[in-house]
């Protein structure tokens, strides 16, 4: 029987029961609010049902007031693991047990492994978004002069995080709030170090959300990545000036929602090479699936599910 749609935070914490009397059981979801618009529970379960998994995965409503025992009831209610989307991740690193490196220095999880009564906490933010500007594109982030919008937020950090690690080759970080970016720009910065790319321009600049500041920085980059929630409302604001995009750059917005995003719309219309967030969403869920179960993610068959999906 299939299960609903939607759980809430009283169904996971008060009636445990009702979630496992499904079958397959539920075993895995996505908690957020909103999460309603997430288009997880459809690859997850097409993976689940290709590898003979028997389990479902849903989408837990869980308002924030209410996420760090809702976390914690994920082990009586019989769950194998978690993913956390906005706006917990942040809160999802405080309320696990153990955390693997890349979540401590990304400062959120969004993968969440059940161990007996202990919750294990992962990020496949960054890794998922390597692989799909690799996938989209046929480049590697260390390759590539990046220019990131939102990079103190918690996909943005992550990003950040993974960008250094791979030591690409120039980093901008901007943040409407420019002491949370300083910060992390310290915390970076030691990855940057190396002799052989030493010369007049900075491999690591933190830079407000100002149109002047981002025209400069944008003639030294090769790529664009929205890391903001801006462009997830038809409503929303433009993310930048359409002024400043041009055809030699590549952007990638980590928003997937609603077919193509404004920027995706006024970067196109500019001649830039573009992609939207599903490739991000689809190399993470498969990064998710392998730490649960240890095995390799049927990518194609999570690929197939996810395009067919409006």
């Amino acid at each position: 029987m299939e299960a609903p749609d939607i759980f809430s935070a009283e169904d996971l914490i008060s009636n445990p029961a009702r979630i496992s009397s499904f079958a397959p059981p539920v075993r895995l979801g996505v908690i957020g609010d909103p999460v309603t618009h997430s288009r997880s529970p459809v690859f997850h379960n097409a993976a689940l049902e290709a590898c003979g998994i028997p389990a479902q995965y849903a989408k837990l409503h869980i308002p924030p007031e209410r996420f760090a025992e809702s976390v914690r009831a994920l082990p009586k209610a019989g769950f194998l693991g978690a993913n956390v989307t906005i706006p917990h991740k942040a809160a999802a690193l405080a309320a696990v047990d153990v955390a693997d490196d890349y979540a401590r220095a990304s400062g959120s999880v969004n993968t969440i492994v059940v161990v007996g009564e202990k919750l294990h906490g992962f990020n496949t933010d960054g890794p998922g978004l390597s692989r799909a500007i690799r996938e989209e594109f046929g480049v590697d982030v260390r390759d590539l002069r990046v220019v990131l919008l939102g990079a103190g937020g918690g996909a943005g950090r992550a990003i950040a995080v993974q960008c250094a690690r791979e030591r690409c080759e120039r980093l901008v970080l901007v943040n409407r709030s420019l002491e949370k970016i300083e910060a992390l720009k310290k915390e970076l910065a030691p990855l940057f170090h190396s002799e052989h790319l030493a010369g007049p321009v900075e491999r690591l600049v933190a830079i407000p959300f100002e149109n002047e500041a981002l025209r400069h920085e944008l003639e030294n980059a090769d790529i664009l990545i929205n890391a903001t929630s801006v462009g997830m409302s038809r409503l929303d604001p433009p993310v930048i000036s359409p002024s400043l995009l041009t055809p030699n750059l590549l952007v990638y917005d980590t928003v997937y929602s609603g077919g193509m995003s404004r920027l995706i719309e006024e970067a196109s219309a500019a001649g830039a090479r573009c992609a939207n967030g599903l490739g991000m969403l689809l190399h993470q869920g498969a990064l998710s699936f392998e730490i649960w179960f240890n095995r390799p993610a049927p990518l194609e068959v999570m690929r197939r599910a996810l395009l067919s999906t409006p």
